[in-house]
This record gives C-alpha cells, sequence and structure tokens, in this order.
C-alpha cells in the first residue's frame, strides 16, 4: 500500500491555495474536500490514511484552503471561512454573497482537475460543516453530474433557491450525507431538514447519524469509505 502521505504539496488554483495529496502515482479519481470555519486545507488530511486504509479507492486529494474573512457571530474575528456566520439562526440570516463566492471558486477548482485529465464521473466534492454546505451550494448547480458529494455534519444553504437554481445533472449526483446526532453547533434536526429538503428535489441521498458531536467518528469513516468505494468503482 502506498503511504498517503507521499506526494504531500501545496498548489494553487486562480482564486484558492490548496493541499495536495495523491495515493497514487497515476489517480484516477480526484476528491476536493471542504474545511469547516477557522480550519484549514490540512484539516483533514490525516483522515486519508483511514480512508485508504478501509479500501477507499485511489485518489488525488486536493484540499482548498478558504479565504480569511471577519466572521460577525466570533465578533468579527478574521478567520478561514467559506462565507460569513451572521448569528445562531443560521438558516435566516445567510451570506448570500460569500456562499455564491466560494461557490464559483470550487467550480474553478473543479474545472481545473477536469482540465488535468480527470473527468467529472470521476471528481467528488466533499465537505465538513460550512465546508459540507458549499458542496451543497455548488454540486447542486452543476453543468455535468459529478461522482458524489459528501455533506458531514453540515445543511443546505440559501435553501429556497435550490429549486430554481439546481440542475437536472446536479440533482442526479449520488450524496453522502451524515450527521451527529449531540451536534450542538449545527442541530441534527438542521440536517434532516435540509436531508428532507434534497429528497424532495429528487436527489439520492445516503444518509447517516452518529453518536458524535460536530465531528467525524470510526463508524462514519467506515461508511464513508464504501460509499466512495461504489461511486469510484
Amino acid at each position: 500500500m502506498n503511504d498517503p502521505n507521499r506526494g504531500l504539496s501545496s498548489q494553487s488554483s486562480p482564486e484558492l491555495e490548496c493541499v495536495e495529496l495523491q495515493t497514487h502515482p497515476h489517480p484516477g479519481a480526484c476528491i476536493i474536500w471542504l474545511h469547516g470555519l477557522g480550519a484549514d486545507g490540512f484539516d483533514f488530511v490525516p483522515l486519508v490514511r483511514e480512508l485508504q486504509a478501509l479500501g477507499a479507492p485511489a485518489a488525488r486529494y486536493v484540499f482548498p484552503h478558504a479565504p480569511m474573512r471577519p466572521v460577525t457571530i466570533n465578533g468579527g474575528q478574521v478567520m478561514r471561512a467559506w462565507y460569513d456566520v451572521l448569528g445562531a439562526d443560521i438558516d435566516r440570516r445567510e451570506d448570500p454573497g460569500g456562499i455564491r463566492q466560494s461557490q464559483a471558486q470550487i467550480e474553478a477548482l473543479i474545472e481545473r482537475e477536469r482540465a488535468r485529465g480527470t473527468p467529472r464521473s470521476r471528481i467528488v466534492v466533499a465537505g465538513f460543516s460550512q465546508g459540507g454546505a458549499i458542496t451543497l451550494q455548488a454540486g447542486l448547480r452543476q453543468p455535468e453530474s459529478l461522482a458524489a458529494l459528501v455533506v458531514l455534519s453540515a445543511y443546505l444553504p440559501l435553501a429556497a433557491s435550490a429549486a430554481s437554481e439546481s440542475t437536472a445533472a446536479g440533482r442526479a449526483i449520488p450524496i453522502f450525507m451524515a450527521h451527529g446526532r449531540d451536534d450542538t453547533v449545527i442541530p441534527l434536526a438542521r440536517g434532516r431538514a435540509s436531508r428532507d429538503a434534497l429528497i424532495a428535489l429528487g436527489c439520492r441521498v445516503q444518509w447517516r447519524e452518529y453518536a458524535m458531536p460536530h465531528s467525524v467518528c470510526e463508524d462514519e469513516i467506515r461508511d464513508l469509505a464504501q460509499f466512495l468505494t461504489e461511486a469510484l468503482k
């Protein structure tokens, strides 16, 4: 088995700096993974080794760093964030400009990977928390289908516009959506409501719940490895 830390490097897109890691010299797939609020692209790098040990397919992992911006709910502190969080009522007080800006940046990363030779059918977009929200924002609006979307401890942003803006190709992308029952950052009810909204749009959602807070757990990683294996077979 190849050591996933070999090939760890920093790359840049026209907009975003990224950390890259390949689990094979010639990976046949790409997983673009978006971190949560206040973290950075290195946050989920250790997860690659665990996924690989569980049989996840060889891939190039691309971990972009979110832009630095002030976050209102944190007293205006500047940190890496995919969009501003205006208050605890995240589904009513949203930052449409920031969300759409990050959507465009992830779309640019998808196009970059396609230009590097990875077809859209072999590209997965994944994200945790804010990163999962942007995964849905970008994924549902794709002009052509991707291999899969992975949405961990997150929710559907700009839900009121999802029906009118989502594409047939976006709604056809398989979605792995997981949430902790003890999540106090993005409550489980919010995740379930987002799942229901996606199903109402006609999306294929594989839903999982775990006994965990706003984090990831071993069972979740195992289920995710199996999902990626199926999505990229």
